[in-house]
């Protein structure tokens, strides 16, 4: 619980352009491999319930924290970001606040995949790809007759 929490508050910080650097400290000796793993599976329960669409650039996160260059900032926006869409809490409850409770946790999402965009290779989005179809099925386009 505490991973999760400073992740999240990395992720605060540096949208409102706080310094981050004591809160790095505190993932030095973090185990990203086994985190990765289990925030894959999270990713997958949310899926179920959200569907492909939104289950796509969290799959390009997890994709990308799992390359040897990501740096620890990277990883904890990452890890940041996909906690706080897939927890069942939130900052801006939807009940509460209706399109701002949706908003807050996709305006997370698109800005960690802004700051990660170099990363996102063609490989990533074979990966994102493979992992969609698993889940939900082979997208089939529509075809176009003339």
């Amino acid at each position: 619980m505490i991973f999760t929490i400073i992740c999240i508050t990395i992720l605060a910080y540096v949208i409102a352009g706080k310094d981050v650097k004591p809160q790095l400290e505190k993932l030095k000796n973090i185990d990203w491999k086994e985190k990765s793993k289990n925030l894959l599976g999270q990713i997958g329960q949310y899926a179920k319930k959200a569907g492909r669409v939104a289950t796509k650039p969290l799959l390009q996160l997890h994709y990308v924290l799992t390359m040897g260059e990501t740096t620890t900032l990277e990883k904890a926006l990452i890890v940041g970001a996909i906690l706080y869409t897939v927890m069942p809490f939130s900052l801006i409850p939807f009940k509460a606040h209706k399109i701002l409770g949706l908003l807050d946790e996709g305006l997370a999402v698109l800005y960690v995949v802004k700051k990660v965009q170099n990363k996102l290779t063609p490989e990533i989005n074979q990966k994102v790809e493979e992992t969609l179809n698993e889940w939900f099925g082979t997208e089939v386009s529509p075809s176009v007759e003339a």
